[in-house]
C-alpha cells in the first residue's frame, strides 16, 4: 500500500504569520477577478512580487483551474519553482447543511511539486473566493519553501 506524508501548508503558513519579521514572498492587489461564462473561464490578478506590479489574465477548464493558471501565469516569472507545481485534489465540503446555497464551505486543495505533498484548507461562503485562498496559499508555501 502507498503512504505519502502530507505536510500541512495551513498549520504552517498560520504558524509563520504569526511570527515577527514573516514576509509574504508576494501580495495580492484588489483580489482577483472572475468571468465564467459556463464555457470559458477568465481569471485576471494583480500582484506585487519582487519590487514588480504584475497584472495577469488566464482562462481554465472551470473558475478553480482558471484562477490557479492565473497566478501560476502570473508568478512564475519571478518564481520558477512553481513551474513543477500541480493541484493533485480538490475538495469542497459543506460546512452547515441548514443554510442551503448560503452555506460555509470548506474547500481543500492537495499540491505537489513532484517531490513533496502539501495540503492547504480555507473556507468561506463564496467557493470561488475559499478556492483561490488555497490556491494563493499553496503557491505561497512552494516559494517559502524553495528557499530552504
Amino acid at each position: 500500500m502507498l503512504n505519502y506524508e502530507i505536510t500541512d501548508a495551513t498549520k504552517q503558513l498560520t504558524i509563520a504569520r504569526s511570527l515577527s519579521g514573516y514576509s509574504a514572498p508576494f501580495k495580492l492587489i484588489g483580489g482577483y477577478r472572475l468571468i465564467d461564462n459556463g464555457v470559458e473561464p477568465e481569471a485576471t490578478i494583480q500582484i506585487e512580487a519582487l519590487g514588480k506590479t504584475i497584472h495577469e489574465a488566464s482562462n481554465g477548464n472551470g473558475p478553480v483551474d482558471a484562477l490557479a493558471n492565473v497566478l501560476k501565469k502570473g508568478l512564475t516569472p519571478l518564481f520558477p519553482c512553481l513551474e513543477n507545481i500541480t493541484l493533485v485534489d480538490y475538495s469542497a465540503k459543506i460546512l452547515d447543511s441548514s443554510s442551503g446555497t448560503g452555506t460555509t464551505v470548506l474547500v481543500e486543495i492537495t499540491f505537489t511539486d513532484k517531490t513533496k505533498v502539501w495540503k492547504v484548507y480555507a473556507s468561506s461562503a463564496n467557493i470561488n473566493a475559499a478556492s483561490f485562498q488555497v490556491i494563493v496559499d499553496g503557491f505561497e508555501y512552494a516559494i517559502l519553501n524553495s528557499v530552504r
